[in-house]
């Protein structure tokens, strides 16, 4: 028999493992680069002074790849705040619009598990809600790997979707919005202390995969934190034990988020950006009638390729956020323009 806490140890265990052969590949990336540049010097140095053409033609090719590179490397530098190595757990949940809603939260569910596998990512759905007719209500994705929640902190917020309705017998076009909600998986903090007695628990049947269990005992667990009305659920783990831990990384998260959002918030009321995760305010654009266009409002960047973002290359547009989440640089546009 495992003892208690035993996964827990196993979990903390994988990720510190994670955690060290991440900075020993940065490290070692650090020191080739910096490598690499003092040997292109001196040959940059050395083709200057002999005026040979394609030993400076040799130069440019190898200071494109070098600046390519950096770059790449750079960009693990904006994965510098708290928790931002740590795995994430992300909600997504359907706005107004009934069916059509519902079909654009599990849009975004494939296009977000398709981003992670391109970051070669694991990914488990926790817990869901049926849409009506079609999709999800709402639903829950653990994404692990080295600074996810530092990635997707840059995806909260409103996502808009503009179409052509396949729910629409008049093919008329909708306008239909989804809430991405992101927290850190933290297996265990010291700001963070949950005490019980200030937490309801509730047990149900799970309606998810797991096993013939399932629909006949009361695995599914519900975490109710009553000071901050923080609601947390787990229904796809085999068992009420496995899903109860899950419930409470998860509500441990949340907490910590909300310590992370205030402080966010704070710095936001300083810059004068009166933006927030409401659903009068979203953070991004897909339009896919009358033309084809993603733009995030927070940062200008857009693209035409449609196809390509609901594929899950989220990386332009995350990596603009972060580096004016990393300057400070204002929003680009608060207001989006209605088609």
């Amino acid at each position: 028999m495992l003892a208690p806490g035993f996964w827990d140890d196993q979990r903390v265990a994988r990720r510190l493992a994670r955690e060290a052969e991440g900075l020993r590949e940065e490290l070692a990336l650090w020191k080739e680069l910096t490598t690499a540049a003092r040997d292109l010097g001196e040959l940059f140095e050395l083709a200057e002074s002999e005026g040979d053409q394609a030993l400076q033609d040799e130069v440019s090719t190898k200071a494109a790849l070098l600046e390519r590179d950096f770059e790449k490397a750079r960009t693990s530098l904006l994965f510098s705040g708290e928790y931002a190595d740590a795995d994430a757990i992300v909600t997504l949940q359907a706005g107004a619009g009934g069916t059509e809603a519902c079909d654009w939260t599990a849009i975004l569910l494939r296009a977000y598990m398709r981003w992670a596998e391109r970051h070669s990512f694991t990914t488990e759905i926790v817990d869901f809600t049926d849409g009506e007719g079609a999709g999800y209500r709402s639903v829950v994705l653990e994404i692990r790997g080295r600074n996810a929640f530092g990635w997707l902190r840059a995806e909260r917020g409103v996502h808009r979707l503009v179409r052509i309705s396949p729910f629409d017998g008049q093919k008329r076009r909708q306008t239909t919005f989804a809430m991405f909600e992101v927290i850190p998986e933290v297996e265990d903090d010291a700001e963070v202390t949950l005490n019980w007695d200030e937490i309801r628990v509730d047990t149900y049947r799970s309606s998810g995969a797991g096993g013939q269990h399932v629909n006949k005992t009361e695995s599914a667990v519900r975490l109710t934190h009553l000071p901050t009305n923080s609601v947390v659920s787990s229904q796809n783990q085999r068992s009420q034990m496995q899903n109860r831990e899950t419930a409470e990384r998860m509500l441990r998260g949340k907490l910590i988020e909300l310590k992370i959002r205030a402080r966010e918030d704070e710095l936001a009321r300083v810059r004068g950006e009166t933006i927030s995760a409401g659903w009068g305010n979203q953070i991004r654009s897909y339009v896919l009638h009358p033309y084809q266009m993603v733009k995030d409002h927070r940062t200008g960047h857009q693209t035409s390729d449609t196809v390509g973002v609901l594929d899950g290359d989220f990386d332009p547009f995350i990596l603009a956020e972060l580096e004016r989440l990393s300057t400070g640089a204002p929003l680009a546009d608060s207001a989006v323009d209605e088609e």
